[in-house]
C-alpha cells in the first residue's frame, strides 16, 4: 500500500496539526517522531554576558529563563556550528546576537529584546522574563546557536506522538447513562435516553479502552492506520518540521547505503 497522508485537523493558533497516515508502519512513524524531537535543529540562547542584574532573580535563574524561550528559526540562514565554514569559531551564519536591556519599573517581556536578525526573534513576545522594582535594572547580551533536542530540550522544535486509528462501535449498551456520565472527553452523549457517538471527538480521546471496560456494548478496534500529532513550540512551522525530519531521514538512509556499498565483502 502506498503512503497516503490526510490532514484531520490543524489548529494554527496553537501550532498543532493532526494527520492520518496510511500505508506506513510503527517503525517509520516512530523514526519521524524521534527525528522531530531529537534532531530537527532550532535556535536557542547558549551563551550570555550579564553586564548588569540587580533584580530579584539570580544570574543563573535569569540565564535559564532566557535559554528556554523559543526563538523563531530560519534554517536557510544558519548552520550548526559543527557544519559551519568558520569551523565553529562563531560567525553570522552560525550565531545570532540578542540583547535585552531595561531599567524601568515593572515587568520585562521577551518582546523587548533586540535581535541582530529581524527574522529570528523570541516567539512569545509577551513571555515574562523578570519583574523590576524601582532602581533595578538588567542588561544582557546573548548568543543563540542552532542545536538539537538530543543535546538539550531547549532546542527541540515541538512535541510529536502517534497512535493507531480507533474505530468505535456501539452495540447493546446496558447502562448508557453511566457511559455518558463518565465521558468527560465528549465522545459519548445521551440523547432521548440513547447513547450516541460523537465522531469528531474519537481521535482525541484517551479513554476509549476505559469505556469498553465499563460496558461490553462499547467495542473499540484499531486499524493499521496511524494518527500522528505534532505541536510546534513556534520556532518552526509544523510543515517545516515535517519536511526537515523527512530530509534528515533520507540523508541517513543515503549515508547508510554508501557505507554498505563501500564496505569490504
Amino acid at each position: 500500500m502506498a503512503l497516503k497522508i490526510e490532514k484531520i485537523r490543524e489548529d494554527k493558533k496553537n501550532n498543532k496539526i493532526v494527520l492520518l497516515l496510511k500505508g506506513i508502519s510503527d517503525v517509520y512513524a516512530n523514526t519521524i517522531r524521534r527525528l522531530i524531537i531529537e534532531e530537527v535543529p532550532t535556535l536557542a540562547v547558549e551563551d550570555l554576558e550579564i553586564k548588569d542584574n540587580n533584580s530579584a532573580l539570580y544570574d543563573e535563574m535569569l540565564a535559564l529563563r532566557l535559554g528556554l524561550i523559543p526563538i523563531k528559526t530560519d534554517l536557510k540562514s544558519y548552520n550548526l556550528k559543527a557544519n559551519c565554514k568558520c569551523g565553529g569559531e562563531g560567525c553570522a551564519q552560525c550565531e545570532l546576537k540578542i540583547s535585552l536591556k531595561s531599567s524601568k519599573k515593572g515587568y520585562v517581556y521577551a518582546g523587548e529584546a533586540q535581535s541582530s536578525d529581524p527574522n529570528c526573534t523570541f516567539v512569545q513576545e509577551e513571555m515574562l522574563v523578570v519583574k523590576l522594582l524601582s532602581k533595578q535594572k538588567i542588561q544582557v547580551n546573548m548568543t543563540a546557536v542552532l542545536g538539537q533536542g538530543k543535546d538539550h530540550a531547549k532546542w527541540s522544535p515541538g512535541w510529536a506522538f502517534y497512535k493507531h486509528e480507533p474505530v468505535v462501535k456501539l452495540g447493546k449498551v446496558k447502562n448508557p447513562e453511566l457511559i455518558a456520565k463518565k465521558s468527560t472527553d465528549g465522545v459519548f452523549v445521551l440523547k432521548d435516553k440513547k447513547l450516541e457517538l460523537v465522531e469528531d471527538k474519537v481521535y482525541d480521546s484517551l479513554l476509549l479502552d476505559y469505556y469498553t471496560e465499563l460496558d461490553e456494548g462499547v467495542v473499540v478496534d484499531y486499524t493499521d492506520n496511524i494518527i500522528f500529532t505534532l505541536e510546534s513550540w513556534g520556532q518552526l512551522k509544523n510543515k517545516e518540521i515535517l519536511i526537515k525530519s523527512t530530509e534528515m531521514l533520507l540523508e541517513k538512509i543515503e549515508s547508510l547505503e554508501k557505507q554498505i556499498s563501500n564496505s569490504p565483502d
